[in-house]
């Protein structure tokens, strides 16, 4: 990133050892990866004074079936006017297509750090939740309210949220989503929780 400092994992990690707060330089560029790792050990991430939180750098990536894809194209609008990148893994018509390919498209968008966030819509969302979670480092949520999408980030850091595109009406995807994306990792006595939820990709291609 030329002309950019990037701000990785090694990074968060010092600062986890020094104390709780990384002060990032004017400009930084702060990877996925680090800033979920920032969430996990409870980094603060402190930017410069005069400077909004950016978004730059949070790629979503989104996928759907058949029943989903409505939804999906009303929701890259949505995440684009946001200010997110998004990463749309199909599919691209309504014909029928087999939920578990989307799903694991997206899961592994995120599980290897090019995406920040996965979003995948089926027709009630159960079904791609378990595809999705067979993916080592994804902690797929299947979120219906507001609650359950709060939830899934702040006690669990889930990374991809899963919606049922038939089930539940656009206004309260929309809010969903927002919510998911917006909401942060509590850490403290969760972190503990998520840490052995990961230890059991251990051995997981």
């Amino acid at each position: 990133m030329p002309g950019k400092h990037a701000i990785t994992e090694a990074d968060v990690r010092e600062a986890a050892r020094a104390g709780r707060t990384l002060d990032l330089p004017a400009g930084a560029v702060v990877t996925p990866a680090a800033r979920d790792l920032a969430a996990t050990l409870g980094v603060a991430l402190k930017e410069p004074e005069g400077t909004e939180a950016r978004v730059h750098g949070r790629t979503v990536a989104i996928g759907a079936d058949h029943g989903g894809y409505p939804l999906k194209e009303l929701l890259k609008p949505v995440l684009a006017e946001s200010g997110y990148e998004v990463l749309d893994l199909g599919t691209y018509d309504a014909q029928a297509v087999d939920y578990p390919d989307f799903a694991v498209a997206v899961a592994r968008a995120v599980a290897e750090d090019r995406a920040w966030r996965g979003i995948m819509i089926d027709g009630a969302g159960i079904g791609s939740a378990m595809a999705a979670n067979k993916i080592a480092g994804v902690r797929a949520a299947l979120c219906y309210d507001l609650t359950t999408a709060q939830n899934a980030r702040e006690h669990n850091d889930a990374n991809v949220l899963t919606l049922g595109g038939t089930l539940i009406g656009t206004r309260l995807a929309v809010d969903i989503v927002r919510t998911f994306l917006s909401a942060a990792f509590g850490g403290g006595r969760h972190a503990k929780r998520v840490e052995k939820i990961n230890a059991l990709d251990a051995g997981r291609g």
